[in-house]
């Protein structure tokens, strides 16, 4: 064969260089699709939050009193800073409210309504004309445009002329309405603000109307007296890159400060932006980080693979090395034929590499969950893709030449002599570097633990990623690999003292070639060990990511559907919206509650007011967050209810006569059947008997419906006194109210509490049972049973712990929160003479959660915000930053099996063919092909299974310890509810019972192969 020594020298042992080709190849090939994903989901991790980024995370406002003479100048100055601090020239609106003007024909009134004038850039974007057109900058009469709930409100219609006056400018203004317009979506977050634009009124001491817009240039002219003139800039960050984070939430944060040292003093800025591009990038670190974790595995097994197979190829040419030095050549010529060798295997792998990555990626975006998330990435070969494949190729060539040069200094009589000796410990178990190795992994874990993501604080105050913690999951596996090799020569001991006992030869011949040459087998051992670990691992931790996206819709949603919203409103009333919720499709369960925040003995605390009888339809509670299983709070939380006088019929009018003891303000409190509660004025009650007309029309809403039958709850008076009911009727018809004499039960006990008249007795109520978070538990120092006097929204209750949670579902990471029955609360309200509490949510229980929001969506005057755990455990599957390591661990799993597969096959072809001659002597002997099966069955079953088990058992451990701190949210924040760790079984099972058969079947293979060669041989 003619040609350079070198290749020559490479294609004399084809398996081998076949075998370190195939490995480099996948090495190269899956780390640059690696770095190529972590990139790319990077990109498209901060490219998906800023589009779907709220109004309110992306907006910046700049606030200013201005003049007419003012505007000019500080518009210029605001809107020069606002298109210096972002990268391309944001959207900026302007919109201003001018101060208050009387309502026509009112100005002698002590207390008059009040018109308030405004402008909005390009509000014909945000609305729609019901009627007319849109004002234009006109002459002595102004146009101006009104919104539809406004001129409800105020009878102003379209081609009306109104005179005004300003309180604090009597220069008559005259205005004429030339459109009334709708908003397209009044609970938009933009109007967040702007309460009298989303609705057209806004009640207090007085009551205001408007506001009447007019176009820019006639508010600036004629409005603009001292007012207050806000700037709104809507950047477009979509070509925002990872990179440019920091630096565009630094610029937005300096606009403060740039524009008053422009001059514009009384500017005030108010952006959430440098807040979230910081929080986003951090949470690109992490991810980034995070994803280094089956890098560095799969780049420990890589080399580990790769030494082994260089391990092979240097003790196939120790004989040929020694005749070499015995013959002149030098230590550098024997490196210069590694080195040369080691290339020639390595550039080719580098050079198509970076051209394999992409196809490789496109393949794992067709799993499943991957698919489901929506995320399509399109990576391409570049300059860093080709630096990464070299790097890694070259490393390669490293390694595949180092055991080479570690031999090269033996004479021929040296590995003469060395040649066939065998120990039963190794290097690296007799220096105890594996328990070492196994400290500093334990160290990182536990770094891993405290810090709770890879990432820590730098010398210069910043962000980095810690080597030592994203390194420790791969230092575990290989110091729990290698611990396990210390079971090799053990079992195989243990085996042979068995087998040998036994008259079969193959299982008695296979031990005893293990047990006498235990570190040929610990190689592949350790192998396919780890690959099995990181399989298992891989598929554990994307398992368990899974899961917990679905706890947290659970826990985040509380419910299948949760719907929040005004207690009350024009289209939908208190006792209509109950009605309208439980009427949508496919609704199964509903129920009201009372979420809001509340003082908890001085503490901040959530409460939450559900019916009991309820839970166990709608209360999402992860059994592991409490003792108590929600059946058993479901029936703890019962308490005494008030009582309740049922109103016959579908009554849309009440009379109340009631006598009181003295001259005070009253309140009727009634409920519907669905439990909703609402308490109606009275008005003020004078001493004696009174008849009051009561219209519960209205509790209805335009559209709604009261679910019928009504209840009387009661009356409350607003100060001590004595209230007696003396009759009531219904639509003309008379009630019969409870005797003796129609007297309802008084409280309070003391004259210091205002007074109640209740159907039915409300001194003993009782203690109130609760559900407490167990951090609320602890600082009021009670337990599951305990019993005490807590101070709740003002008012010192006697409660009983009825459950101890670790987290409240609705409730934010680490937010303390109380849970009570929705009636027992609401007797406990009314007995202290307090409104009853509002239903502020509606928890509806659904198996398809799509035909309820569908109803919902083409509703939005009823004003409704809805919480769908469906579309909510979808958002946070698709989030690239929280989903991107599961692209990352199937690229790492599907490698693993690879090197195990490669590495294991190469192993055993190798020490089949060094062992030919003597199974060339089992077959003269007579030995029959079944038993030369069944001795390698026997000799790599050891391998198998002690490989198999080991990883598995590897893979829970370091799972168990590593995976629940890895599995992160979008914006890198720890996840609420805990993770809890989710091994998948039969997937797991069905791995190993695939790589048995697939390593067994080269068994088979090998053996067949050797069997047909020795016959040949005879022949």
């Amino acid at each position: 064969m003619r040609g350079p020594l070198i290749v020559k020298r490479a294609f004399s042992e084809p398996l081998l260089l076949l075998a370190a080709f195939g490995s480099i190849l996948l090495a190269t090939t899956t780390l640059v699709a690696l770095t190529m994903y972590a990139s790319s989901i990077a990109d498209a991790g901060v490219r998906r939050t800023m589009e779907t980024a709220s109004y309110r995370q992306t907006a910046a406002t700049v606030g200013a009193q201005i003049t007419a003479e003012t505007f000019p100048t500080y518009d210029r100055a605001v809107r020069d800073e606002l298109a210096r601090a972002y990268a391309a020239v944001p959207a900026i609106t302007t919109s201003f409210r001018s101060d208050s003007y009387v309502m026509p024909g009112q100005d002698g009134r002590e207390q008059p309504e009040l018109l308030r004038f405004g402008s909005y850039d390009g509000l014909d974007r945000h609305a729609e004309l019901i009627s007319g057109s849109w004002p234009r900058a006109s002459g002595s009469t102004i146009e101006a445009a009104i919104s539809l709930p406004a001129s409800s409100a105020t009878g102003f219609e379209v081609g009306r002329e109104i005179v005004t006056k300003g309180r604090l400018d009597p220069r008559p203004v005259t205005v004429r309405i030339v459109g009334v317009f709708q908003l397209r979506d009044p609970s938009e977050e933009r109007w967040a603000g702007e309460q009298l634009l989303s609705r057209g009124v806004e009640r207090g001491d007085f009551t205001t109307y408007g506001p009447l817009m007019v176009a820019r240039e006639t508010f600036v002219a004629r409005f603009a007296t001292n007012v207050r003139a806000i700037w709104t800039a809507e950047p477009d960050l979509s070509a925002l890159t990872p990179e440019r984070l920091r630096p565009t939430a630094d610029a937005v944060a300096q606009v403060g400060e740039r524009l008053t040292a422009a001059g514009c003093v009384s500017c005030v800025v108010a952006s959430r932006l440098p807040e979230v591009l910081t929080q986003l990038d951090t949470a690109s670190l992490v991810a980034r980080s995070t994803m280094l974790i089956p890098v560095l595995q799969l780049l420990l097994l890589a080399g580990y693979a790769l030494m082994l197979t260089a391990r092979l190829l240097a003790d196939h040419r120790r004989m040929e090395v020694a005749l070499l030095r015995s013959r002149g050549a030098g230590t550098i010529r024997l490196a210069a034929l590694a080195g040369g060798e080691a290339l020639l295997v390595a550039l080719p792998c580098a050079l198509v590499a970076p051209f394999l990555g992409p196809p490789l990626l496109s393949l794992v975006h067709q799993l499943p969950w991957i698919r489901a998330s929506g995320v399509r990435l399109a990576p391409s070969a570049d300059l860093g893709t080709f630096l990464v494949s070299f790097g890694v190729a070259l490393a390669s060539a490293v390694l595949l030449m180092l055991p080479a040069l570690a031999g090269a200094r033996r004479t021929y009589v040296e590995e003469m002599s060395a040649r066939g000796r065998g120990g039963v410990r190794g290097l690296i178990e007799r220096a105890g570097a594996d328990l070492g190795l196994l400290g500093v992994a334990a160290l990182a874990i536990w770094q891993l633990q405290r810090y709770g993501a890879p990432v820590t604080a730098t010398a210069a105050g910043g962000l980095g990623i810690d080597p030592l913690i994203i390194s420790g999951p791969a230092l575990a596996l290989l110091a729990g690999g290698m611990l396990g090799l210390r079971l090799v020569p053990r079992v195989s001991r243990l085996a042979e003292r068995l087998t040998s006992r036994r008259p079969t030869l193959a299982p008695a011949l296979g031990a005893w070639q293990v047990s006498r040459r235990p570190l040929r087998y610990g190689g592949p051992a350790l192998l396919l060990t780890m690959a099995v670990a990181i399989g298992i691992l891989s598929m554990t931790t994307a398992a368990t990511w899974r899961a917990s996206q679905l706890d947290q819709a659970r826990h985040q949603a509380g419910a299948d559907l949760r719907l929040s919203g005004p207690p009350d409103g024009p289209e939908l009333g208190s006792l209509g919206r109950g009605t309208a919720f439980t009427a949508l499709p496919g609704v199964t369960a509903a129920a009201p509650a009372f979420r809001g925040q509340s003082e908890v003995s001085n503490e901040s605390a959530l409460l939450l007011g559900l019916d009991a009888a309820q839970l166990g339809e709608l209360f999402q509670l992860r059994p592991d967050l409490s003792a108590q299983t929600v059946a058993e709070m479901s029936r703890a939380l019962v308490g005494e209810q008030a009582g309740r006088l049922d109103l016959p019929g579908q009554p849309r009018t009440l009379a109340v006569r009631v006598e009181t003891d003295a001259e005070v303000p009253a309140r009727l409190v009634l409920s519907d059947a669905l439990g909703v509660w609402r308490d109606l004025p009275l008005g003020v009650l004078r001493k004696g008997d009174n008849r009051i007309d009561v219209d519960l029309r209205p509790l209805a809403g335009r559209s709604g419906k009261i679910t019928y039958p009504l209840s009387l709850r009661g009356l409350v008076a607003s100060a001590p006194t004595g209230l007696r009911l003396r009759g009531l009727s219904a639509d003309g018809r008379d009630v019969a109210v409870p005797q003796p004499s129609a007297t309802l039960s008084n409280v309070p006990e003391s004259a210091t509490l205002p007074g109640v008249a209740a159907f039915g007795p409300l001194r003993d109520l009782g203690s109130l049972p609760v559900v407490l978070t167990a951090d609320l538990a602890a600082t009021l120092k009670m337990s599951a049973g305990q019993a005490g006097r807590v101070n709740i929204a003002g008012r010192v209750l006697q409660i009983k712990v009825v459950g101890v949670v670790e987290s409240m579902p609705t409730a934010a990471a680490g937010q303390r929160a109380v849970l009570a029955d929705w009636g027992t609360l609401q007797a406990h309200e009314l007995a202290a003479a307090r409104p009853p509490r509002p239903a502020t949510e509606w928890w509806l229980a659904t198996d398809d959660t799509a035909p309820a929001r569908a109803t919902l969506r083409k509703s939005p005057e009823w004003d409704v915000t809805a919480v769908d755990q469906h579309e909510l455990a979808a958002t946070l599957r698709d989030d690239p930053l929280a989903s991107g390591l599961q692209g990352a661990l199937m690229l790492g799993f599907a490698a693993a099996l690879g090197f195990a597969t490669l590495g294991f096959l190469v192993n055993a072809a190798v020490a089949a063919r060094e062992r030919r001659a003597e199974f060339a002597v089992l077959r003269a002997l007579g030995t029959s092909s079944r038993q030369v099966l069944g001795l390698l069955t026997i000799e790599q079953a050891f391998v198998i299974g002690l490989s198999l088990t080991a990883g598995a058992g590897l893979a829970v451990a370091v799972g168990t310890l590593v995976v629940p701190h890895i599995v992160l949210t979008g914006q890198a924040s720890a996840v609420t509810p805990g993770v809890l760790l989710d091994i998948p079984w039969t997937a797991t099972a069905a791995m190993l019972v695939l790589m048995a058969g697939v390593l067994f079947a080269i068994v088979a293979g090998l053996a067949r192969r050797l069997w047909r060669g020795h016959v040949l041989e005879e022949r």
